[in-house]
C-alpha cells in the first residue's frame, strides 16, 4: 500500500521505485473482488511511462498477468458452481435485486465480446468471469477475450495518464496541499451515497413486500383452479431452469413494447426471481 502523508512528487516516486510490482498487486487485489480502485494508479503509472520511468509494454503485461490469475479463479468457480457464485457477488451490492438480470442481459447480447469493455464498467466487471465461466466457452477462448480486454483497459489508462500527465502532477500538487481535509471529504460523500443508495433499496423492498407471493402460495392457487396470468421476467440465462406451465417468457426490456400479449382482464403475478 502506498504510504500516508506522501507530497506529490514522493508519491510519483514511490510508484516509479516498485513500479511493475505494485501494479501487479493493486490489480490482482482489484480484480479479485478487493473494493481498491486501479484507475489512479494506472493513471500515474501512465504519467511515469511518458517521462521514461515505466516501460509500456511491461507494464500492461503486468496488469494482463495479474487480472488473468483473478479471473481464472472466477471464471472456474462459475463453471462449477454456475449462477450462485453471481447471485453472491450480486448480493453484496446494494441493487442485488437488478446486478443478475443487468449483468446477464448484457453477457447474453454481446456474449465473450464483453470481456472487452467489463473492467471499464464496475457491475459488470464483477461478474464478467463467472458468466464466462458458466457459460459454453472454451477456457482458452475466455483467455483471448480477457487478455484483450484487460490490454485494452489498462492501457486506455495508461494512454490518459501519459496524455494529461501535467495535470495529474498538478493535482497531486494540490492534494498534498490540502492534507488531511481531501480524504475527509471523500469519505463523508461516499458514506453520503452508501446511505442514499441503502435508503432508495429498502424503500422500493418496503413497497414490494406488500405485493409479493411466495413459491407455495402460488402452488396453492394454481391447484385451487384460480384463473391466474403468470408472467416469466428471468433473463435469458434462466432459460434452462425449469419454468412454470403456462407461463409467459418476457425479458424486461421486453415488457413495455409485448404488453398486449397480457390479458388485462385477470389477476397478473411477475415471476423475476
Amino acid at each position: 500500500m502506498i504510504p500516508e502523508h506522501l507530497t506529490a512528487n514522493q508519491a510519483i516516486t514511490f510508484v516509479e521505485r516498485h513500479g511493475y510490482a505494485l501494479l501487479f498487486t493493486w490489480v490482482l487485489a482489484e480484480q479479485s473482488a478487493i473494493p481498491i480502485p486501479s484507475a489512479p494508479l494506472l493513471l500515474a503509472a501512465g504519467a511515469l511511462i511518458r517521462a521514461g520511468r515505466l516501460n509500456a509494454v511491461l507494464a500492461i503485461a503486468c496488469c494482463v498477468g495479474a487480472a488473468l490469475i483473478a479471473d481464472t479463479l472466477w471464471f472456474q468457480l462459475g463453471r462449477s458452481r454456475g449462477g450462485g457464485i453471481l447471485k453472491l457477488l450480486c448480493r453484496v451490492s446494494l441493487e442485488p435485486d437488478s446486478c443478475v438480470r443487468q449483468t446477464e442481459n448484457a453477457f447474453l447480447k454481446y456474449g465473450m465480446r464483453s470481456l472487452l469493455i467489463s473492467k471499464f464498467i464496475p457491475g459488470l466487471n464483477a461478474v464478467a468471469a463467472p458468466l464466462a465461466g458458466n457459460s459454453k466457452a472454451s477456457f482458452g477462448e475466455f483467455l483471448t477475450w480477457d487478455a484483450s480486454g484487460t490490454a485494452l483497459w489498462s492501457g486506455a489508462y495508461f494512454a490518459a495518464g501519459y496524455l494529461f500527465s501535467a495535470q495529474l502532477e498538478l493535482l497531486l500538487a494540490y492534494v498534498s496541499r490540502m492534507g488531511s481535509g481531501v480524504l475527509l471529504l471523500v469519505v463523508a460523500l461516499f458514506a453520503l451515497w452508501l446511505i442514499r443508495k441503502y435508503l432508495q433499496r429498502r424503500l422500493f423492498l418496503k413497497r414490494l413486500r406488500v405485493d409479493r407471493i411466495t413459491p407455495e402460495e402460488l402452488h396453492e392457487r394454481l391447484q385451487d383452479g384460480e384463473d391466474l396470468v403468470i408472467v416469466d421476467l428471468r433473463s435469458g440465462a434462466a432459460e434452462e431452469t425449469a419454468g412454470i406451465p403456462g407461463a409467459i417468457r418476457l425479458s424486461p426490456e421486453d415488457l413495455a413494447g409485448r404488453a398486449h400479449e397480457i390479458p388485462p382482464d385477470r389477476e397478473i403475478i411477475l415471476f423475476c426471481s
